[in-house]
Parts: structure tokens; C-alpha cells; sequence
């Protein structure tokens, strides 16, 4: 795919299957679109009428042109697909763009495997089905039934949904930003966006890369070619299905799974991708990186003829994380020939509502020689006594200098009508204005995420030895007594071939058994029934806390063997774990898992009985290196609990990194494993490590299944 891609959006033919003389078809728009478009290329109408199409030889079979071609677009009945792609196979066509829908979002998926394992089968790619096209500006190539018209520029765009990509062709124009590419990918039968990235990210025409996701099939995939891409461009993602509902909506509408949407947010972070809350923020985004340079440093500065409105742009700073020069001493020497002494030289730079162009001119001036000074906001609010006529011009020269000298600005305008006019005519000349300050803001916050991930350099992968064997030994154990997952003795076992601390334990089967047990470990002790039938053990009454002697061990005994029969009278009770009663820590949440789309993640967050509710908890996916590991620990609300708090001391947050790296290394090397949980994962003073109090491992459904039918 990697050797042919440039194929799809380079061809030197394409063939239209179902092109049509009727213009209400989508076949006539294909054509017609690739003809305005200004193709240099071979076009071939195909059409089993024959005759002329829209001025060019028609074929009845795609068998019937003697040249070779690279691109075939499909428009034809669900039914007629399965039979051209085989022709097309056979005629040797490099990629098949297939229009129709009617296949995995409706639920006909054998259909759509049996096109794909033919083509496949035989070298050829295909796109879709279930899309609008493809555009593509390095070939002059309009493949689509959306406008006829594409405005060129630097912007590609990759969609799941044909008709919000239809759309965006047409507010891409609109908003004055050009597309390098735009392709639909639909159903991702075959090509994906991991794909089409691999043309992308190296095409010299597509400085940024936006990206709208309904459901992601190959996460594993899709992240490396993110991480790949987000080190040389910029690249926007929307992704719907963020809700319960909407997640069913995505799944239903593209015949692909959405996921979990907490876990897709935080691995775009990991692979420094920008996520759009809207497709307007998405556009604003992409109209700022088009417009202005990246900066060389930290520091903005926000100049304004309003407090108010000054005082706002500092609070959309803080939002979006960008952060204001300070330097007040500075700030003063150098604003205050600007500035009137009932006003401000501090940040935000405040003119008053008696400033004119001259007074902006001064401050812009002033900005543009301040070294310290990387990135500005400038703020207006219309004012009586403002020289109208020269505000537009004024705005745009500064904004071309400010461009030249390397430092990216945003101005917002807020007024009347003339006011729009100006807002309007800026956007025209390429200057980045807003009427809404907090929209201003949040496209250079988007810059300055990007700007932190591109000088962010990763370290090198972490892992940790793994006595694979002794893990391997004690799932199999467990798959071939038919559970699928493990005693709590039995995952403090995995926990120890993975070199995690875990409290002292041990099975009793009679009271006997406990109270020489408890003798053995030391109080005071912690007792947990052992049953299959029984997985949440505190809701059964199976576990008793704190049992400082040997009364209260045989008293938690009985009544756990009370509750037990009560709560879940077929289960079957197979002892009671007698476990050392761990010392106080902060406690965690950490854990590792086999996502269904981004394969083995881990997560770490407040732990204890509060964990559903505060859901204070972040993901990463697999493989990590110790600095990102770190990053992830500190994004939990929590963390401020490991600095120290109330006179505590510091807490071993390198003990936590490390039991992240070794519950990672399990989840990747043991093959049966599906879900570790450590839950409270305690974490005590500097230097003195952390210990797994209650593990919980679940086995991979796989495992099980293949256990049952041996």
C-alpha cells in the first residue's frame, strides 16, 4: 500500500463505472466534476449503453480499453459491484473508488468482505464503499459529486462521512481554505485513514491534516501513522460518538465500532494530535496553522483598548494553556510611550477606549521588537472616538509583520456592523480575526499544544522483565478449570513474577487453617472468601478488615461463610484468604488492558472506593516510554496527593512509573491476559516502593473459548 498509494491520488487514467449522460445521476456528476476539474489525464466513461458521455468515448466493458488504468470509480446498483470489481481486478487497475453504498451500513457485510478479499486477492486496493470520492490537487482531480468548484491550498482532509465531507468542500471555500486533498473513506472496507496518511504526511501540497472519525477498526495502526504524521504536520481530528448515543449512532451508521471515547481523547494526546470539539473549531484551527508561524517560544502578549475585554482574553489564556509574559518591570519600560497613565503597561497591555490607530501602531511596534514577546492577541471594541476608516488596514499590516518576524497573532473585533464589514474584509486578506475572544484564543492554544509536542522529545521505550512462564502457568491453570480469571492469590502470584509488591497471603480451608495463618503472617489480617461464583466479594459480605487476633479471625471466618451462603447460595466456596493487613498509602487505581481498537493500554488514577464515581483516571497506549508514563500520572486530577499534602511527605512517584511499566510488559507478553486492575495500588513516601493490595485479572474470552472446545 505504502509503494502505491501515490497511485490513488496521482493516476495517470481513471476509468468512471456507471458514468451517465443523465444529469440527476451520480455517474454524470463524476464525470463532469473530473472534466472541470481539469484533469490532465485519460478519462474513460464506462457504460454498458456505450456511445458518447459528455463529449468522450463511452465503453460498454472496462475489458474494452486497451489502455492500462490506474483509478476506477465505481457508481453502479450494491448488486453490480462485486462483478466490476472482479473485472476490474482482472483488467490489473491499481485502486477501485467505490461510490455505492449499500454494504457493511446496512448490514451486508458479506458482501463487502467477498469485493475486498477479491480485490485483495489479486493486488487492488479499494476506498469505501459508501463514499463521495476523492479530490485531489497534485492531479487537478475532482473524483466526487459534490461541487464542481475546490479551492486549492495546503489543508487535506480525510472524512468517514461523505456528507459532512460534501459539506466541508463547500465551507472549506467559504471560509477561504484551500484543500491539497479531500478523500471519503466510508465503510474502510480496505484503506483506512493509516493509509491514505502514508500520501499525505510526506506531499509537499498538504501542510495540515484534518481528519473527522466516526469509528476507528486498527487503533494500533491508525496510532503509530498519527505519531508518525504529528512529528512532521499538524493534524486536526473531530470525532463523533463521544456520547453513549452517539457511539450507537457511529456504529450503526458506518458498520465500525466508535470505542471508548475517554480512552480515544487521551491516546490523540499521547500522539500529539489536536481534537476539535466542532468542525468549526476545526476550520479555525486549520485557517490559523495555514496563516501564521509556528512560534519560538512561550510568551504572548495581549494588547486591547477594553479591560473587559482584556480580562477575558486572560481567562480564555489560562483555558487553553497559553501563557502570558510577565515580566512587568519590562513590560512597563517599554508599553508605556503607548500608553496613557490611566491605562496599563502590565499584561494585558490596556490603551484604553481613547486609543487610536496611532496608539495600536505603537503597541503592535513595541510587541514586534520585544524579543520575550513570541505571540500576540490583539483586541478591539468599537469606540466613538476610534479613527474607523483605518482600523481594517491597520489590522492587516501589523498582522503581515508580525508574520514576517516569526510570531503568530489573533485579533478579535467586537462592534456593530461596520465592525462585521472589517471582520469580513480581514478574513479575505488571510489576517486570523475573530468576533468572539474566547474563538480568537483557542486556535493559538491549538498551536501551542503542537508547538510543546514537537519540542517534546521521547525517551526511550520502557519494559520490564516478565517471568512469562510462571504467569503462563497459573492462567492455564485457571482456563482449565473453566474460569475466566483469576483468585486474588492467584493474580498476587502473577503480580509477583511481574516484580510488584503484594501483601503477605495465603488459603485457608478451615478455621484452623485461618487462625494458624494469621499467627504466621502477623496482625492484624484481612480475610477474603475464594469462590468463582463470587466476584464481587463485598457485596456478598466475603471480605472482613483489620482482624487484630485470633477471636475476631474466627469470628470474620464464620461470618463470611454466613453471608457467602446467604447472599449466593450455589456458590461454591473453595477457602478464605488470609491476607496481611496492608499500611496506609495513597491509594491508586492502576491498570493495563487489550483495548478492542488500540490493543494493550494501560491506566492509572484515584484509586479506592470512590473509583466509578470520580472517575479521575487518564490511558496511554502501548508502548510508552518513562517520560510520557509521567506526563500520564500528572494530567489525574489527583496527583497534587503524591506531591504531599497537609504535612505528608512526597510519595514514590517512581515507584509508581515503574509498576505502570511492569503492568504494561504483562499485558503485551502474556497472551491469555485480557484485564489487570489494581485497586488500591498503595503508594507510600519516596523511596519505600508501593504495593498491589486487591488485584483483579481477567482472561481473554479467546483463551476461554479455546480451552472449552480443547
Amino acid at each position: 500500500m505504502k509503494q502505491n498509494i501515490k497511485y490513488l491520488f496521482e493516476p495517470k487514467s481513471i476509468a468512471v463505472i456507471g458514468a451517465s449522460n443523465d444529469a440527476k445521476k451520480i455517474g454524470y456528476s463524476l464525470v463532469r466534476n473530473i472534466l472541470a476539474g481539469g484533469f490532465p489525464g485519460k478519462i474513460y466513461p464506462v457504460n454498458p449503453l456505450g456511445g458518447e458521455i459528455q463529449g468522450l468515448r463511452a465503453y460498454r466493458d472496462i475489458g474494452e480499453i486497451e489502455d492500462e488504468i490506474d483509478v476506477a470509480c465505481i457508481s453502479i446498483p450494491a448488486p453490480k459491484v462485486l462483478d466490476a470489481v472482479k473485472r476490474c481486478s482482472r483488467k490489473g487497475i491499481k485502486f477501485s473508488v467505490i461510490i455505492t453504498s449499500g454494504f457493511s451500513e446496512v448490514g451486508n457485510t458479506d458482501e463487502e468482505k467477498a469485493i475486498v478479499s477479491y480485490a485483495r486477492g489479486h493486488g487492488m486496493g479499494i476506498l469505501g464503499p459508501n463514499i463521495f470520492g476523492l479530490y485531489s490537487s497534485a492531479a487537478s482531480l475532482n473524483c466526487t459529486f459534490g461541487s464542481e468548484y475546490v479551492s486549492r491550498g495546503s489543508v487535506g482532509i480525510i472524512t468517514q462521512s461523505g456528507a459532512i465531507g460534501l459539506a466541508m468542500i463547500g465551507k472549506t471555500a467559504a471560509e477561504n481554505i484551500g484543500l491539497s486533498a479531500m478523500v471519503s473513506v466510508g465503510n474502510k472496507s480496505d484503506i483506512d485513514e493509516a493509509d491514505l496518511l502514508e500520501y499525505l504526511v510526506p506531499q509537499n501540497q498538504t501542510k495540515i491534516i484534518l481528519m473527522y472519525i466516526e469509528g476507528v477498526k486498527d487503533g494500533e495502526k491508525l496510532a503509530r501513522q498519527l505519531k508518525k504524521a504529528a512529528a512532521v504536520k499538524p493534524v486536526i481530528v473531530i470525532k463523533s460518538g463521544r456520547s453513549e448515543k452517539g457511539a450507537l449512532a457511529a456504529a450503526s451508521h458506518t458498520g465500525s465500532l466508535a470505542g471508548s471515547d475517554e480512552v480515544f481523547d487521551h491516546v490523540m494526546r499521547q500522539c500529539g494530535i489536536l481534537r476539535a470539539e466542532s468542525i468549526k473549531d476545526a476550520f479555525d484551527w486549520c485557517d490559523f496553522f495555514s496563516n501564521n508561524p509556528l512560534p519560538r517560544g512561550e510568551n504572548t502578549l495581549i494588547i486591547t483598548n477594553g479591560g473587559g475585554i482584556g480580562v477575558l482574553a486572560a481567562d480564555a489564556c489560562e483555558k487553553y494553556g497559553i501563557q502570558l509574559y510577565d515580566d512587568t518591570g519590562k513590560l512597563k519600560d517599554v508599553f508605556s510611550p503607548a500608553v496613557p497613565a490611566y491605562g496599563s503597561a502590565k499584561n494585558p497591555v490596556d490603551m484604553t477606549a481613547e486609543a487610536k490607530t496611532r496608539d495600536y501602531n505603537a503597541a503592535f511596534e513595541a510587541a514586534l521588537k520585544l524579543d520575550k514577546v513570541h505571540s500576540v492577541l490583539g483586541l478591539y471594541c468599537e469606540t466613538a472616538v476610534f479613527d474607523k476608516e483605518n482600523l481594517s488596514d491597520m489590522i492587516a499590516t501589523n498582522s503581515a509583520r508580525f508574520k514576517l518576524q516569526g510570531k503568530p497573532a489573533a485579533f478579535s473585533l467586537l462592534g456593530g456592523e461596520s465592525t462585521t464589514r472589517d471582520i469580513q474584509s480581514l478574513e479575505k486578506r488571510g489576517v486570523s480575526v475573530f468576533d468572539d475572544v474566547y474563538e480568537a484564543v483557542s486556535p493559538l492554544g491549538a498551536m501551542y499544544f503542537y508547538y510543546r509536542h514537537l519540542a517534546d522529545q521521547p525517551g526511550p521505550i520502557e519494559d520490564a522483565p516478565v517471568d512469562v512462564d510462571a504467569i503462563d502457568a497459573i492462567t492455564l491453570q485457571a482456563l482449565k478449570k473453566g474460569r475466566a480469571f483469576l483468585f486474588s492469590h492467584e493474580a498476587q502470584s502473577v503480580m509477583t513474577s511481574a516484580g510488584i509488591r503484594v501483601p503477605r497471603s495465603a488459603i485457608a480451608r478451615s478455621i484452623h487453617d485461618a487462625v494458624k495463618l494469621a499467627e504466621d503472617i502477623g496482625y492484624p489480617v484481612v480475610l477474603k472468601v475464594v469462590s468463582k461464583d463470587i466476584l464481587h466479594k463485598s457485596d456478598a459480605g466475603g471480605v472482613v478488615l483489620d482482624l487484630l487476633n485470633r477471636d475476631e479471625v474466627i469470628d470474620g471466618y464464620e461470618a463470611i461463610m454466613r453471608n457467602c451462603r446467604t447472599a449466593v447460595p450455589q456458590a461454591v466456596i473453595e477457602g478464605v484468604e488470609v491476607t496481611e493487613m496492608a499500611q496506609h498509602g495513597t491509594e491508586i487505581i492502576a491498570g493495563a488492558r487489550k483495548d478492542n481498537i488500540f490493543g494493550p493500554i494501560v491506566m492509572v488514577g484515584l484509586g479506592g472506593i470512590y473509583v466509578e464515581v470520580m472517575k479521575d483516571v487518564t490511558f496511554r497506549a502501548l508502548p510508552l516510554d518513562r517520560k510520557e508514563i509521567l506526563r500520564m500520572i500528572k494530567e489525574i486530577k489527583s496527583y497534587p496527593l503524591l506531591l504531599g499534602v497537609r504535612g505528608e511527605k512526597m510519595k514514590d512517584t517512581d515507584g509508581l512509573v515503574d509498576a505502570i511499566i511492569k503492568l504494561g510488559s504483562v499485558i503485551q507478553k502474556c497472551r491469555h491476559i485480557s484485564d489487570i486492575e489494581i485497586n488500591p495500588l498503595l503508594i507510600y513516601e519516596q523511596g519505600t516502593g508501593v504495593k498491589a493490595v486487591d488485584v483483579r485479572i481477567l482472561l481473554t474470552k479467546q483463551a476461554k473459548d479455546e480451552w472449552q472446545r480443547a
